[in-house]
Order: structure tokens, then C-alpha cells, then sequence
């Protein structure tokens, strides 16, 4: 790791970068396009998750999935931390000002320099510097978590150009990516984080620069977060519109049950309900039928989350592809579609549906082949030449046609039926356990225990609460387990899947590569989108990642729905545009009394 003290400065300033082509807005925009920007600040909101929680710092290691939300966070905001740039929810991938009011980068984005803004504080008024920059890269590595300890494997150097001015000198195993994901990063005070016992829990309310300071903690319970009358970037473009409840509290619940009872009696603000059928059976209580609740489907412009029984490849039973495979079959959507979700739903078959980064429907191009090229037979032919779509039943839960398919694909693998008991290679009963989360989780998992008993395959299912799922997803301490492919849908798939696909986090504990993939075709293919030049480029290695995700089966997709329902009650307002990532929270308001 290099820090040093230099001087000069690379080129014209700019206010704005975008990892494809150039931003939407101009410099002297006012604010986002998706904000009221006279919106009421006041009153107060209550967020409610499954879970608990037992540190407040999260960029370590420990706790690393009992961390308090809100700190850092995409739902709920950035509360106290902040990047040095702001991202745009109604972009694929662009930033905007904000720690930083401006940078300098080189044309082969080896070099950046980020320029503070002069205005910026700390939370104790202390103003951010360059030194807080480097500090929080030198603690990050020293002490921190994946992937903020990473960063620096990528920095050749890293010097204080200025009180308020950093460079950043990216080595060979930087991409065109990564000076987005370096104006990202949050950035924590020098003066209030011991370097030594950084990576310790803590439940101290910690500085920062964002909108909120902690205001109480009830460890496990609730934590409540405080507007900051002098916040330092209030009248910023970027944050304008943004943060206007003056009090922000976080209640934790041991399941998904307490808490939409406690909705209901009010103690909760909002509540999303994916599934159509809860919908109509549960959402009729006193409450709405006053108009107190109200409800609203909101649209975005995303892939859909790819959600599905999620297989743990690090077990010698979930090894074989071919076995993944057969399983992936027996998941009778058009039956759970027509009986649990009321038709509402459409089938899961790729991880980018519905944009043009899909592989689903398309034949792989020249040069999707050329990267495929030296990872023969990765690829079904089928997903090759885009004629795959995912297995589909008569719906009426007796159709034996994927039975047999299923059946012929383990035979294959070298299984075999005995006395009604379906055994691997070794003569030893074929059984996992799924474990689930939410009653909605265990009538799936019930669904999908059905069919596979019927080629012999035993399934147990296990309910746990929410915390102790998060502590047996961190050790990676599962068969199989209902979840999403760990990253939401995204028009610009970048560093991020790394850590959810790439070999170096297949076992690196605490990593959100929870199928525990480990394919160099895989690493292949996220390098070359990472260091893609052009779109065309950019698009054929997202596609030929695709390709490889769908043909290893690492999940059994399910069903999505783009739409999210949401009921709040009525004292919350939001703005009428919708972005492209959907709503955003940090941009709604309490209606003045």
C-alpha cells in the first residue's frame, strides 16, 4: 500500500461520471428528476425488518449480517456513512456529486482524482479531509470486510494531493469499472475510529457525514436515527428532496408474522407484500377499511430479482451440474402460479429478464462465442442458440413428463432407483434439508418436498428465524435454502459479482457468493465485462455470463413479479415519478398535520 503528498492535477474537472456513455443530467442541475424537491421535512417514520442486530459498524467482518440497518444501507439510505459520489436511482450506472464536488479521471480511467467539497462535515462538525480518504482506505484494508477490504489490491497508489484532494492510481488488475466503485466506497472519520479496535462490534453511536446521528439503541430491538438540523449537503443537487423525516426508527421482529401484525396495529409505516394471495386474504383489517392504509403497486425498470431454491455447491451432492440440473426441473410453477399467487406471476429463466443484457430468446453472437470459446461444453446448446426456455407443466400437479426428464439426467449422473428411494453412486439415500424463513418460504419449499418425493428423493424442511438464517448463510452452513441470487436486478452488473459468482469468494466467509460457484468461465466472463470498452462488448459478456448461470443451475428459479406492492398508512407521501429502480424511501415525506 503506497500513501504519499503530491501536487498537480490531471484535467478539466468533472461533476458527473457513467460507467456506459455519458450522464443524463447537466452540471448545473437542480436535483434528481424523481424527488419533490420542496418537499415538508418533519415528522417521523417507522421501518420494520425480520432479524436482529448486534453492532453498528458495517464494514467489519464480525456481525457482518446482524449489523444495524440504516447506517449504510440501499433501502433505507445512507443514514451515516457516504461515498464521495451519489448515485442516480433513474440511471443504469451514473454519479453525481456529493462528498466529492468534482474529479479529474484519465481517458483509460487508470488515474482519478477526487476534489472535496469544501463544505463537507462530520456529524461533531469536524470538516472532511484528504486525510480521512486515505485513513479509511488504510483502516478498510487493515481491518475491514470484503469487498471494502479489497480495494487496495487494486491501487497502485494512493496521495493526498491537496487538504481536500486524493489520487487514485489504479494497477493492472483495475477495470473501467472500479473508479465508480472507489466514488462509492464510504468514507469514515480519522478522528473518531481507533484503528486498533476497528474490527470489534460496537453499539456506540459512530460519526459520520450523512443526514441521520444516532439517536437510541435498544440492541436487538429497535434503533432510532435523528435528522441533523446542520447536515453539511442538505441543499446539495444531489440530496435535495431527500431525507425529510426527522426521526427515523428501525424495529427488528423474529418473523415475518409479528411484523405484519405490528403493521397492522400501526407500529410499522410500510409493508411490502409479494405474494398476491396474503394480499387479498390479509390485508383487510380495520385499519384500511378507514382509509388509513392505503396501498400502491409501483413499477421499475430493472431486471427482475432472480428469487428460487438456492443449492449449496459446495456439498458433493449439489457438485454435478447434471444433478442440479434434473432438480431444477421439478419445480411445478404453473401449479404453484395457478393455486398460490392466483396466476399473477411469470416463470424466472434468466438473470437479467426482460432488458437487452438477457441471453433468453437470442442465439449468442460471434463474439459471445469467441468468449465461450475456451470453456467448451460449459454452455447448454440449447441456452447456446437461445431456444432454452424453463420446463412447463400442465399445471395440474400430476404431470409426469419432467418427472422423467429429471429421472433420465440423474440416471445419467449415475443414480438410481431402490425400493422407492432414489440413490447416488455410492448406494446412499439422495436427502437435503431446505430451510426456510417465512410461512410463504415453507408452502413453496412444501410444494417443491411433493414432487421430488416422488422420485424418491427425501426433503426435510426446517423454519428458522431470521437471524439464525443470516448466521448459517454467513458460514455458508446449509443445503438448500429459498432465497435470491444474492444481487438485485441491475442494468449495469459490475464488481458486484464478484462477490456474488466469483471463484476467490466462493468460500471467503460472510461472502454473498452463497451457491459457492467456482468456474473460470465464470471469472472470464465477469473480466471481460468489467474491462469492456463499448457497449456491444459490454452486452455480449453480460449475455455469455448469462449463458453459463442459467446452463450451471446453481438455483431453481421461481416466479417474479416486477411490481412492488406496498401498503403504508396515509400520514407518508412519495413523489409521482417512479425511477427506474423503483421507489425510494430516502425521497418520501410525512404529510404536514
Amino acid at each position: 500500500m503506497l500513501f504519499g503528498t503530491v501536487s498537480a492535477g490531471l484535467s478539466e474537472p468533472l461533476h458527473s461520471i457513467a460507467m456506459q456513455g455519458e450522464p443524463a443530467l447537466k452540471d448545473d442541475f437542480r436535483n434528481f428528476p424523481y424527488v419533490n424537491p420542496d418537499a415538508p421535512k418533519g415528522g417521523s417514520v417507522t421501518y420494520c425488518v425480520v432479524g436482529s442486530f448486534d453492532n453498528l459498524n458495517p464494514f467489519i467482518l464480525k456481525s457482518l449480517r446482524t449489523t444495524a440497518r440504516g447506517m449504510i444501507d440501499t433501502i433505507y439510505g445512507n443514514l451515516v456513512f457516504e461515498p464521495l459520489m451519489q448515485r442516480s436511482a433513474d440511471e443504469a450506472f451514473s454519479l453525481y456529486g456529493l462528498l466529492a464536488d468534482s474529479l479529474d479521471i484519465s481517458p483509460d480511467r487508470k488515474v482519478v482524482e477526487f476534489h472535496l467539497n469544501p463544505n463537507a462535515k462530520w456529524s461533531d462538525g469536524e470538516p472532511v479531509t484528504a486525510d480521512d480518504v486515505l485513513f479509511t482506505y488504510d483502516v478498510f484494508t487493515a481491518k475491514g470486510r470484503p469487498p471494502y477490504s479489497d480495494r487496495m489490491k487494486k491501487i497502485a497508489k494512493l496521495e493526498k494531493t491537496g487538504d481536500r484532494s486524493v489520487r487514485f492510481t489504479f494497477n493492472e488488475n483495475a477495470d473501467r469499472e472500479f473508479p465508480l466503485i472507489i466514488a462509492m466506497t464510504p468514507i469514515i472519520p480519522k478522528h473518531a475510529f481507533d484503528k486498533e479496535t476497528f474490527d470489534q462490534t460496537t453499539l456506540k453511536p459512530l460519526v459520520g457525514s450523512g443526514p441521520y446521528r444516532v439517536e437510541k439503541v435498544e440492541p436487538g430491538q429497535r434503533i432510532v436515527f435523528q435528522r441533523n438540523p446542520d447536515y453539511w449537503a442538505k441543499d446539495l443537487p444531489t440530496k435535495r428532496g431527500y431525507d425529510n423525516f426527522d426521526r427515523i426508527t428501525i424495529e427488528y421482529f423474529l418473523n415475518a408474522n409479528s411484523l405484519f401484525e405490528a403493521f397492522k396495529k400501526g407500529l410499522c409505516s410500510l409493508y411490502e407484500e409479494p405474494d398476491p394471495v396474503k394480499r387479498e386474504r390479509d390485508l383487510d383489517f380495520p385499519a384500511m377499511r378507514e382509509g388509513k392504509v392505503v396501498t400502491e403497486t409501483f413499477e421499475n425498470g430493472l431486471p427482475p430479482i432472480v428469487q428460487g431454491f438456492l443449492f449449496n455447491t459446495r456439498l458433493p451432492k449439489f457438485a454435478d451440474p447434471r444433478v442440479r440440473r434434473a432438480l431444477a426441473l421439478l419445480y411445478d410453477f404453473e401449479w404453484a402460479n395457478k393455486n398460490l399467487f392466483d396466476g399473477q406471476f411469470k416463470r424466472t429463466a434468466s438473470y437479467w429478464q426482460n432488458s437487452e443484457l438477457s441471453a433468453l430468446g437470442r442465439p449468442a453472437s460471434e463474439e459471445e462465442r469467441k468468449l465461450l470459446a475456451p470453456f467448451p461444453g460449459k454452455v447448454l446448446p440449447e441456452v447456446m442458440d437461445g431456444t432454452y426456455q424453463p420446463p412447463e407443466t400442465d399445471g395440474s400437479g400430476r404431470d409426469r413428463t419432467e418427472l422423467k426428464a429429471a429421472l433420465d439426467l440423474l440416471k445419467s449422473a449415475g443414480y438410481h432407483i431402490e425400493d422407492g428411494r432414489l440413490l447416488d453412486p455410492h448406494g446412499v439415500p439422495f436427502s437435503f434439508e431446505i430451510l426456510t424463513a417465512s410461512q410463504s418460504d415453507e408452502r413453496l419449499a412444501a410444494l417443491y418436498q411433493r414432487t421430488l418425493a416422488k422420485i424418491g428423493i427425501a426433503v426435510t424442511i426446517r423454519a428458522l428465524e431470521g437471524d439464525q438464517i443470516q448466521m448459517r448463510k454467513q458460514r455458508f452452513d446449509f443445503d438448500m435454502l429459498i432465497g435470491t441470487s444474492g444481487f438485485v436486478g441491475s442494468l449495469s452488473p459490475g464488481i458486484e459479482l464478484l462477490g456474488r459468482w466469483g471463484s476467490e469468494s466462493a468460500n471467503a466467509e460472510g461472502s454473498f457468493n452463497l451457491a459457492g460457484a467456482s468456474d473460470p468461465a465464470i471469472d472470464a466472463m465477469i473480466e471481460a465485462l468489467l474491462n469492456a470498452r463499448d457497449k456491444d462488448s459490454y452486452v455480449a459478456a453480460v449475455r455469455a455470463l448469462d449463458r453459463l448461470l442459467i446452463s450451471s443451475a446453481y438455483m431453481v428459479p421461481m416466479q417474479y413479479d416486477n411490481r412492488k406492492f406496498v401498503a403504508y398508512w396515509n400520514y407518508m407521501a412519495h413523489p409521482d415519478r417512479t425511477p427506474i429502480f423503483g421507489y425510494q424511501l430516502p425521497t418520501w415525506w410525512h404529510k404536514p398535520d
